[in-house]
C-alpha cells in the first residue's frame, strides 16, 4: 500500500482488526520507539529507523503468518520476522486464531492519505 502522512499526523492500520501498524509523523518524536512510524504499536519497534518524509507518498510492504509481520516501509526491512505478542489497544475483538478485517485508523489531524492498497490471501 501506499500513503501519505503529512507532519503532525498519528494514524495506523489496523491488521486483522488486532494488530496497530503505526503511521505518525508527530510534532514531538515518539518517547517509545515501538510508538513510532512502522512499529507494532507497543510491542515492537522498528529495527531500522528510516528518515521522516513528510507530504510524500510511501510504500509499506506487511507480512503476517498467525503472529509472525514483517513490515517493509519505502523498500527497507523495518521488521523481519517477529511475533507480535498480543493485540493492541484499539483492536476490535482478542480472536486472534480467526480471521480478522483490516481497516484503517482516522487522524486527529488533516491530511492523511491511502491508495493502491492491495491485499493477498494464500490459498490453502
Amino acid at each position: 500500500m501506499e500513503f501519505n502522512c503529512p507532519r503532525g499526523a498519528n494514524s495506523g492500520i489496523f491488521l486483522r482488526g488486532r494488530y496497530e501498524l503505526q503511521i505518525e509523523y508527530g510534532a514531538n518524536p515518539p518517547a517509545e520507539a515501538s510508538r513510532g512510524m512502522g512499529a507494532i504499536f507497543g510491542f515492537l519497534a522498528p529495527s531500522v529507523i528510516t528518515p521522516p518524509t513528510p507530504g510524500e507518498w510511501e510504500t509499506l510492504d506487511v507480512t503476517l503468518v498467525g503472529r509472525m509481520v514483517t513490515v517493509i516501509r519505502n523498500g527497507v526491512t523495518v521488521i523481519d520476522n517477529k511475533q507480535i505478542p498480543g493485540i493492541t489497544g484499539g483492536a476490535r475483538d482478542s480472536r486472534e486464531a480467526l480471521p480478522g478485517t483490516i481497516y484503517l485508523q482516522g487522524d486527529v489531524t488533516d491530511g492523511i492519505r491511502f491508495r493502491n492498497m492491495t491485499v493477498s490471501i494464500p490459498a490453502h
